[in-house]
C-alpha cells in the first residue's frame, strides 16, 4: 500500500479509503444490501491486512449502525492512533426540526452521537455531508472550528457542492482564522468527470485533498453495462445518477473493457488507476461486498497507465448534467 498526505496537512492516509456505507444492519436504513456486523468485520480486517488505514462512514448510514460496526471492529483490531476514521453530518437522523442540517445545535448533538456509536474519543476527519442551504456557512464553520479546538475532531472536510460554495467556505475560514476544510469528498469517475472543470482545479490551488466517492460508479465500471446486481436494482439514488445519459456512459464502460482486456487486469483496477494518476486525487473511497473488491483496489495503487491508455479511456466521454450535489 502507498500513502499520501491529505491536502496541506501532515495527516498520512492510504491511497485507498474504505467506504463503509456497505456495512450496516440490513433492516436499518435504506439499504437492504448492506453487510451485517460479522461479515462487515471480515472486510475491515482484510482492509487493515492490506495496509489500508483510512475508513469513511456517516451518521446516516444504516441508521447509525455503520458507525457502530466500524468503531467496534477497529477498536478490536488496531490501535486507535494507527487508523484515520472519517464520518459525516447533515442528513436527517430524527423526524424533528433539529434532526437534520448543519446548524450549531445539530452539529454539536450529532458529533457526540457519532462518537458514542464509534466508541471513540475523537474523529479524525469530520465532514459536512453536502451543503446546507438553510444555515449560514459562518455558523457551520464556527461550530466545526470549536470541535477542532475541543479535541473532539482533528480535521474537517467537505463533500459534493458547487465550486463557488467551496471557495466561499474556504474564504470564510481564512478570514476568521478558523479551521479550514482539508478535503473534498466529491463525485468523480470515468463516467462522471464534470468536477474536472472547476472543483478539481480549485482543490489543487487551495491544497485540498480529493477523496472521491463512487469511483467505480456503484459497480457500473466493473461489469458489462446490462448486468444487474441486487444493489443496482434497489439503489434509487444510483438510478438517478446514471439514468440521464446512459447511452454515453455505456460507451465509456465498453472502452474500459477494451483497455482492461488489453492490459490483462480487471476493470476495477484500471478505473481506479485512472483516478489515482490525477494529481488532485489522494484516496478514492471504495466500497466492498466481495473479497476481491479490496484486493483489486489495493492492486490498482501499483498500476501505472500510459498516456495512450488514459487518452483511450477518456475519449468517449461527453459532458454530463451536473449530478451528485
Amino acid at each position: 500500500m502507498q500513502y499520501a498526505k491529505l491536502g496541506r496537512t501532515g495527516l498520512e492516509v492510504s491511497r485507498i479509503c474504505v467506504g463503509c456505507m456497505s456495512f450496516g444492519v440490513p433492516e436499518r436504513g435504506n439499504h437492504a444490501w448492506t453487510l451485517p456486523p460479522d461479515e462487515s468485520r471480515d472486510y475491515i480486517k482484510q482492509a487493515l491486512d492490506l495496509g489500508i488505514n483510512f475508513f469513511d462512514t456517516a451518521n446516516v448510514y444504516s441508521d447509525g449502525t455503520s458507525e457502530e460496526i466500524v468503531g467496534s471492529a477497529l477498536n478490536d483490531f488496531v490501535d486507535r492512533g494507527d487508523v484515520i476514521v472519517a464520518t459525516k453530518v447533515n442528513a436527517r437522523m430524527r423526524p424533528t426540526p433539529t434532526g437534520i442540517g448543519l446548524s450549531r445545535k445539530a452539529i454539536m448533538h450529532e458529533v457526540d452521537q457519532s462518537l458514542f456509536r464509534l466508541g471513540m474519543d475523537y474523529i479524525d476527519l469530520y465532514q459536512i455531508h453536502r451543503w446546507d442551504t438553510t444555515t449560514p456557512i459562518e455558523e457551520t464553520l464556527d461550530a466545526l472550528n470549536d470541535l477542532v479546538k475541543s479535541g473532539k475532531v482533528r480535521y474537517i472536510g467537505a463533500s459534493s457542492m458547487f465550486a463557488w460554495q467551496f471557495a466561499k467556505a474556504l474564504h470564510v475560514s481564512d478570514k476568521n482564522g478558523w479551521a479550514r476544510f482539508i478535503s473534498m469528498q466529491n463525485y468523480v469517475n470515468l463516467i462522471y468527470r464534470e468536477e474536472e472543470r472547476e472543483m478539481l482545479p480549485l482543490c489543487k490551488d487551495e491544497g485540498v485533498g480529493v477523496i472521491p466517492w463512487s469511483p467505480l460508479a456503484r459497480g457500473r465500471l466493473t461489469r458489462d453495462w446490462d448486468d444487474k446486481t441486487e444493489r443496482s436494482q434497489t439503489d434509487e439514488f444510483g438510478k438517478k445518477l446514471y439514468a440521464v445519459q446512459a447511452d454515453a456512459d455505456r460507451k465509456v464502460v465498453e472502452r474500459l473493457s477494451e483497455v482492461s482486456k488489453r492490459l490483462g487486469v480487471p476493470r476495477a483496477q484500471v478505473a481506479l488507476a485512472w483516478l489515482l494518476q490525477k494529481p488532485e486525487i489522494v484516496s478514492p473511497i471504495v466500497g466492498a461486498t466481495k473479497p476481491h473488491h479490496l484486493e483489486d483496489a489495493a492492486e490498482a495503487v501499483e498500476l501505472k497507465l500510459s498516456q495512450q491508455d488514459i487518452a483511450a479511456l477518456e475519449e468517449p466521454y461527453v459532458p454530463h448534467v451536473v449530478s451528485g450535489i
